[in-house]
C-alpha cells in the first residue's frame, strides 16, 4: 500500500515536471511570474533529475528583453527575434518583446533636460517605459535589419533616447541579432560595431552572443537560414 502510494506520487511530480516545461509559453510579447498554481505541489517526491529541473527553470530564471527593431513585423529580424523568445522560455526565463515600430519615440533633442530632472526626459512617449524594462532586465537582446551598412532609424532612435538614464543600465549582458540581403557575414560588422559603441557606454555590460542573418532580402527569407536555429538556441542558452 505504502509503495502504491509512492508510485503514485511520482508519477504525479513527474506529470507537473512535464506541465511546467509548457508555463513558460505565455502569449507572443508577454512575460510574467510562474502561476501559483503551477509551482511544485507539497508532499510530493522529486527525483533528482526532476529537483535539478526544478531549480533551473526557478531560481535561475532571468528577465529577458528583446527589442525588435524591424519596421515589418514578422520581418527577418523579428522572426529571429521570436525564435530567441521561443528557446529562452522553453528554457524556463521570463521573455518579452517590444517592437519598437509600435511605439511612440521622438528623436532626442539634445536639450539635456534630462541631466537636470534625474533622468526624466521632456517628450511624454514610450521611451520612459522602455527604459525602466531595459534597466529591470537581465538580458537585453537588440535585433535590426541592416540599412545601408549600419541599424535601422528604430534601433538607433531608441540607442540616442537611452541617455536619460543610460547609466542605470548597469551589469547586462546583450544579445545581438542583425539580418541583411547580403550574403557575406562581414557585411554586418559594422552594424554590430555600432551595437558595440553602446555598450562602450554602459557599465558592466557582457556581449554574450551574435546571429549574423547574412543573405536574408525578402520577408520570411531567414526561414530558410541556420541563422533560425541559431537565434533558438541562443535563447536557450542565454
Amino acid at each position: 500500500m505504502r509503495a502504491a502510494r509512492w508510485a503514485a506520487a511520482l508519477r504525479t511530480s513527474r506529470r507537473f515536471a512535464r506541465r511546467r516545461l509548457f508555463w513558460t509559453g505565455l502569449p507572443s510579447g508577454e512575460a510574467g511570474p510562474l502561476p501559483r498554481k503551477a509551482r511544485w505541489p507539497r508532499g510530493f517526491a522529486r527525483s533528482a533529475w526532476e529537483n535539478n529541473l526544478f531549480v533551473e527553470r526557478n531560481v535561475m530564471s532571468k528577465n529577458i528583453l528583446i527589442l525588435s527593431g524591424s519596421p515589418r513585423k514578422g520581418g527577418n529580424s523579428d522572426i529571429l527575434c521570436d525564435r530567441f523568445m521561443e528557446g529562452a522560455r522553453e528554457s524556463g526565463h521570463r521573455a518579452e518583446k517590444v517592437f519598437l515600430r509600435d511605439k511612440n519615440i521622438g528623436y532626442c533633442i539634445g536639450c539635456e533636460a534630462c541631466h537636470q530632472n534625474n533622468g526624466v526626459c521632456v517628450q511624454k512617449d514610450d521611451m520612459a517605459e522602455i527604459l525602466g524594462k531595459m534597466i529591470a532586465a537581465d538580458v537585453i537582446v537588440m535585433a535590426t535589419p541592416v540599412y545601408f551598412y549600419t541599424m535601422d532609424a528604430q534601433m538607433k532612435t531608441l540607442i540616442d533616447r537611452c541617455v536619460a538614464r543610460y547609466t542605470e543600465i548597469s551589469n547586462k549582458a546583450f544579445y545581438f541579432i542583425a539580418t541583411a540581403a547580403d550574403g557575406e557575414k562581414r557585411s554586418l560588422e559594422r552594424t554590430i560595431e555600432g551595437f558595440r559603441g553602446f555598450l562602450y557606454c554602459l557599465e558592466g555590460a557582457q556581449e554574450k552572443g551574435i546571429v549574423y542573418g547574412s543573405g536574408a532580402w525578402k520577408k520570411g527569407d531567414i526561414k530558410e537560414s541556420p541563422a533560425l536555429n541559431e537565434a533558438y538556441e541562443m535563447g536557450r542558452h542565454a
